[in-house]
Order: C-alpha cells, then structure tokens, then sequence
C-alpha cells in the first residue's frame, strides 16, 4: 500500500481510531475495531508466515499456490502476511478464519498441501493432522482442536514482547492501534514527567536484554541528568550471535512495538533523535521497519509536537555493516558517526558522552519492545513476573539439534531443562543430552548436571554461562565440545576488531591451539611437539590475561567458550591431546583409518585414490594403510566398494 493509499485509509478510519485510543465510548467499536481485531469478519482470511525463517522455508510458494487455489475456485478471501509466530521448525505456517469461527494454524503448509487443506478447511473439515492449535477469536470453537495456550510449546510461556507476532499484519497500524497500540506512549508523554518515567522502569525491576543486564531506568536516569542541548537514543538491532535470531523476528513481526518503546525511552531521557542500528543482513526486518516508521510519521505518533505536545522525535535507520564488534556500545556509536567501529575506553560512558559527544542511551530490541507493556500494566504488574533479581520474561531463539526450534519468551525463573524438555520437545532422533551453550560467543555450557537451575541473571554466570542476547544452542551426544569450542574461538577471532593485542593476539593465539588439537600432526619435529604441548598447558592462564586486559566486552568475553568447556568436558580435551582420539567423529583431522583384511580384496583402487601414498599392499593381497603418512582425508572409505576401510 502506497503512501497516498494510506492517507485515505487513515482518513477513513481514523477518527473511530483515535476514539478508540483515547478511550472515549463509541458506538462503531463492535463494527471497524473488531474488523480491524479481526473478531469479527465477513470472508475467509487466510494469514501465511512470512516472517524470514517462513520464507526460508518455502512460505512465498505456499502464497503462491494459495493465491491461485483461490482464483481457479473463485473464492473472495483476504491473504494476510504475518511475522513469525516462534515456532519454526512447523514452517511454512498458515492460519485459515472462516466466518464466525475460530482461527486455525496448520503446519509445514507446502505447495503440495495447499489444496488439501483449502478444500477440507472450506468444507468444514479441516485434516487434523496437519493442526497446530486453535486460536480464540472471540468465535465458534472447533471441537476436538486443542487451543494455543494448551499446546505444549506455549502453554509455560508469557508473552509480552513477541505478543502480537505472528497473529497481526506488521505493515498496518491499524492493528496495532486497535489492539492498544500507542497507548502507552500517549499515557507516558500526558501523565508522566521524564524522571517519574525512569522511575517506573526502574521499579519495575527491567534489567538490560542485551547481555550485560544492568537496571534499565538506572540507565536512563544517567542521560536524565545530564544536561545537554541534545540528546540520542540508539537502539541495538546489531544481532550477531551465531543462533540469535530474536530482534529480527520482533522487527518483523511487530516494528510498532518497537517504535512506541523507543518514543517512551527518548520521551524519558529527553532525547529528540532516535536511531536503530540495524544489520544489513536483515531487509525484511529494514522494510517493515520503514513502512511502521511512515505511518507513525502519520498518525502522529512520531515526528514533530507528538499527540499535540512539545515532544518531538526523528527516526533514523542506520545500516550496519555486520561486524559483530558493532555491537559494543561505543564501536556502534564509531560506526554511526562514520568511523570504523572500534571500542573506546569508559569512562566516559555513552549516558554522560556518546554520539557526537552528546548524552546518549544504547537499549537492545526486547529491552525496548517491553517498555510500553510496563507503562499500560504498571511497574507492579512487571515485577510480579521472575525471581527477585531478573523480572519480567525472556526471549530465547532455540537452535541446534533439538526437536523445536524457534523463539520462546518464558518468565525469568524457568529452568532450562523446562525450556528444552519441555517446552521444545528435547534431543531429536533418541540421541542424548550433552549441552546447551547460553549466550552465544560471549557465553558458557549448561551440562545436564545443570539443568535445573533457574535461567536469570546470577545463576547462569555462577555456572560459567551468561544470559546474553539470548542465543541458545543445544548440543548432543555426536557433538565434540572442543569443536565447539574452535568453532566460536574461529567467529571471535575473525570478528575482532583488532584495536587491542589481547583481543588480536590472544584469540589468534588461542584458536592456533584449538587447531593443533583438533589435528593429528604429520612430520612433527620434536620442538613443534614441544610448543604444541607448551600451547596446551598455557591455554587457561593465556584466556586469563585476555579477560583481565582486553579493552571492550568482546575480548573480555572471549574466553569464555574456552573456559567453559574445559571446566565441564576436561576429559574431551585431554582425549584429543593424549590419545589424539574425537569420541563424536567430528574432528576429521583425528580419524583412525584401518583395513580389514578379511574383506579387502586388494583391487587397489584405495591406493590409487590416496593423496598421500599412505596405501601399501599387492594387487590382490589384503592392503594396509601407514598411520604417519594418513591425513585422514577418508578418500579410501569414500572409494572402497567392499566396505573394507574402518574408522575409528
């Protein structure tokens, strides 16, 4: 919808809108609210998942398919992209509303299912075995079809940041007003002072989302105080955790709640710009992000003398390059000024001297996307949820080899055993349990011993992990932990930014004996075996040093997938260095290769194929392979037809 079509839909609909907003009795609410609510509708509506993981799924196919379905049967419906509803391991979803009943999602909805469930859906008999759940429209119920809070995957879950994703469109206001959006702001901007506005959240007991999980009103109120003719709020879209996912999908599936939690913070600490950096890496996110933008542009709720007061505030999207070290408070604040981005040393902090030298405050998506539910409910309401030092919820983006992945928002104070078991279904395939690495490069493992501790703040770092952006990646049995350990060594040292030698030198120094590990040496002189060792041995107190005296978060944090998985999976490393043995296979380097003599024929096609003449024997004759000459590169398996090569 273009921006001329937009007036004219707002000018039809927004005096009952506004009504609505201000909380003034009108009698067309049962009629353009409940529309626009969808309770109430005349045709069938038909939501499809188009948040990224839908699409990567095959979602704009199953559109596809939908739209000529309807056409070749001639039936008036309305299709309705939707962001994700967090459970994407059942993409491509879609929801199908019929007239006077309830919504229904089904699941893994392919161009080959289209038809199916189209045809017994309209003839109501929708297959149950392609049903996720039933949700309440204020219609009739359909029997037998359990709802969406008794589904196994949301039922332990509280949803107040990813409240409205993946049921409403992200490209209409209308539906974000007319279920309460832009409330708060207006509550905020004519009933509360700015200070009483910092207050509230810091009664609330919101601590920052981002990783480091300080008090957010404490922070606030630092850029409160500080006088200055200009002020900036900045938030944190910058989302570079291997497995995180989460700011993406509140962007795509709700930008308002974005906006309005922005407005409230700027409203509070007295800032007149307002900026989201954002990775490039996202353009869906940065599409509905600018069409929420205008459209607030619009109705007022942004821009100049907001809701008619002397608050005005400009919006501006800056596109990050996908340097992880962006993340940072002051390499993001580098990088929007134009300079490559490069942590500085604090103080002084962004709150007293940020961007251009100006107060600023620096909060990540989920941070701010709970401000406006804290302002309607109250700082009571917030503080009631989780344990007495982390309140309120938590979005988690499972990933890994668990059965359901995709985002959870859970009360602070949920196991993680809860959210794995539980809430995701557990390790897919009869495997067991090995770990689960919380808070991405920057974090720690969990091991099953720890499973039932409480996920907040304190009680994760006692245990070497940390709560970070919340990245959640599971592992089982067929994972090798000193790989895992490479793996993010590897992501940290290409994503450093190389200001400081610690951070520079240190992980490069790092990742160089991960790798002497994970390889079988060949032609190793007695003094390389020596440094390797030394390398070894060292490896602690070298993660120590770069902890105690790298400059920013990044490095600071560094060691920590190191650290972690020698305090819990000692005997892994100690497997690879001693025994040069992966018990999980996957250290490819460190594979034993035999022949069984007993089926070997001796056809030599192993010894043809060998890079490195590692295969000895007569034509044949039984072959046999030299260990020192083998790099493991597994070519004999892969061209023996007698299944005759062994690995071990």
């Amino acid at each position: 919808m273009n921006t001329e079509q937009k007036k004219v839909n707002m000018e039809t609909t927004n005096k009952v809108l506004m009504d609505w907003y201000n909380h003034k009795p009108i009698q067309t609410e049962s009629t353009i609210i409940s529309s626009l609510k969808r309770d109430l509708i005349d045709k069938p509506v038909i939501y499809i998942g188009t948040g990224t993981c839908g699409l990567g799924a095959g979602a704009a196919k199953t559109e596809t398919q939908i739209r000529a379905y309807l056409q070749k049967n001639n039936i008036d419906a309305e299709i309705v992209n939707v962001g994700c509803i967090g459970i994407c391991a059942y993409e491509p979803m879609v929801d199908i509303q019929l007239p006077g009943y309830n919504r229904l999602s089904f699941k893994k909805v392919t161009t080959q299912k289209v038809d199916n469930i189209l045809d017994k859906t309209f003839t109501l008999e929708p297959p149950k075995e392609d049903i996720l759940f039933q949700l309440d429209s204020k219609s009739k119920a359909w029997e037998g079809i359990q709802f969406i809070n008794e589904h196994p995957y949301f039922k332990p879950q509280q949803r107040v940041v990813l409240k409205n994703c993946g049921l409403i469109n992200p490209e209409s206001i209308e539906e974000y007003i007319a279920r309460g959006g832009y409330r708060a702001l207006r509550k905020s901007i004519t009933k509360f002072k700015p200070l009483e506005l910092c207050d509230t959240v810091e009664l609330s007991g919101l601590r920052g989302r981002g990783g480091g999980g300080f008090p957010t009103g404490k922070k606030w109120k630092f850029a409160n105080a500080a006088p200055s003719d200009q002020k900036y709020l900045i938030c944190n879209a910058d989302e570079g955790d291997p497995g995180a996912f989460m700011d993406r999908a509140v962007i795509e599936g709700d930008p308002h709640r974005l906006i309005e939690g922005m407005a409230i913070a700027a409203y509070a600490i007295g800032a007149s710009k307002a900026i989201v950096y954002i990775r490039a890496e996202y353009p869906l996110a940065i599409h509905r992000l600018n069409i929420a933008i205008e459209d607030a542009k619009l109705y007022g709720f942004i821009g100049n003398n907001i809701l008619g007061t002397d608050f005005s505030l400009e919006f501006k999207i800056k596109k990050g390059a996908g340097a992880f070290v962006c993340g940072e408070e002051t390499a993001m604040i580098g990088s929007i000024e134009g300079r490559r981005g490069m942590p500085r040393p604090r103080p002084p902090f962004p709150a007293a001297s940020g961007l251009h030298g100006k107060p600023t405050i620096i909060n990540n998506v989920e941070t701010l996307s709970n401000i406006p539910e804290i302002i309607l409910k109250g700082k009571e309401w917030y503080s009631s949820i989780g344990t007495d030092k982390s309140k309120g919820t938590k979005v988690f983006a499972l990933s890994g080899k668990i059965t359901l992945t995709g985002l959870v928002e859970i009360p602070m104070g949920t196991s993680v055993r809860e959210v794995i078991f539980d809430i995701a279904g557990g390790i897919p395939n009869g495997k067991k349990f090995k770990s689960v690495q919380i808070g991405g490069p920057s974090g720690g493992c969990i091991t099953e011993e720890n499973l039932d501790i409480p996920i907040e703040y304190e009680s994760l770092i006692e245990k070497g992990a940390m709560m970070g952006s919340g990245g959640l990646v599971v592992m089982d049995e067929d994972t090798c932990m000193v790989d895992v350990a490479k793996f993010f060594m590897d992501f940290i040292q290409r994503e450093s930014c190389g200001k400081c030698i610690p951070c520079r030198e240190g992980t490069k120094r790092m990742l160089d004996i991960l790798e002497s590990i994970t390889n079988r040496p060949i032609n190793e002189s007695q003094f390389q075996a020596l440094e390797r060792i030394k390398g070894v041995t060292q490896i602690e107190k070298l993660a120590k040093v770069i902890q105690e005296t790298s400059l920013c978060g990044l490095g600071q944090t560094a060691p920590n997938p190191v650290l972690s998985t020698l305090k819990w999976f000692r005997e892994e490393y100690e497997e690879h260095i001693f025994d040069r043995t992966c018990r999980a296979g996957v250290c490819t380097n460190l594979r034993h290769f035999t022949v069984d003599v007993e089926k070997c024929t001796g056809c030599t096609i192993c010894a043809k194929k060998c890079p490195t003449n590692a295969i000895i024997g007569s034509r044949k004759e039984p072959h046999f392979i030299v260990e020192n000459k083998c790099i493991s590169c597994g070519t004999c398996f892969d061209v023996c037809k007698f299944e005759s090569i062994i690995i071990s």
